[in-house]
């Protein structure tokens, strides 16, 4: 029996890094779009909006991902609806990563300076021009190093989603691995190809951390002088 790794095994691994992919964007927009309500919603003016919202984030993060894979692909056929694994993963990272984004968004229009705020009513602008023509375009550079930051994480958790039979680089690195015994080698690969993925996010993070406080600290001496 031939246990070396060849073409075939590398392709099956990079097929697996492609879906890894996929189902991380899929999570990030899903994520996004639910995560931007949720963010608006904990800091709404209406207090049942804080409250609805605040509990939906204490239950997500209170919740292992895995949990959550195992509702919404086990537990969801039990009431009628039946999810493909792809869409099951889609979904349950969706939950997952909403809450998360949530709070990071909410934390960032909470840390627009107040007298932002005040300044945009002022104006005798509505609650609406308020926050899409003041408080979210300061808010969104505010919150673009942590988003990106929290993309790897994204990224990372993708391969719990190997549980419902979703195959993406890590499932494809384990169905590799049961068929020649190479663990050493194969999950080397596979750490190589995830950290192929990340690094260069993580790199970006970084940098736009660092452009953020230059362009701070830039404003705080404008504003000194």
């Amino acid at each position: 029996m031939n246990n070396a790794i060849n073409a075939t095994h590398l392709t099956f691994l990079l097929t697996g890094a492609f879906w890894t992919l996929v189902l991380s964007l899929m999570a990030f927009v899903g994520g996004g779009v639910v995560g931007l309500v949720i963010a608006l919603g904990r800091t709404s003016p209406v207090r049942f909006l804080r409250i609805l919202s605040g509990g939906y984030v204490q239950i997500v993060q209170g919740t292992p991902l895995l949990v959550i894979l195992f509702v919404v692909y086990f537990g969801l056929p039990t009431v009628g609806y039946s999810l493909s694994p792809m869409l099951a993963a889609g979904l349950s990272l969706t939950i997952y990563v909403s809450a998360y984004l949530g709070e990071i968004w909410r934390g960032c229009l909470e840390a627009v300076p107040k007298a932002q705020w005040e300044a945009a009513e002022c104006l005798a602008l509505s609650k609406t021009q308020r926050m899409v023509k003041v408080i979210l375009p300061q808010a969104v550079r505010i919150a673009t190093p942590p988003t990106v930051g929290f993309s790897v994480q994204i990224i990372k958790n993708t391969s719990l989603a190997s549980v419902v039979g979703f195959v993406e680089l890590a499932r494809a690195g384990q169905l590799i691995n049961n068929s020649i015994f190479q663990p050493f080698s194969i999950y080397m690969i596979v750490a190589l190809l995830y950290f192929c993925m990340c690094f260069p996010i993580s790199v970006f993070s970084r940098r736009l951390e660092r452009t953020g406080a230059s362009r701070l600290k830039a404003a705080e001496t404008a504003v000194s002088a």
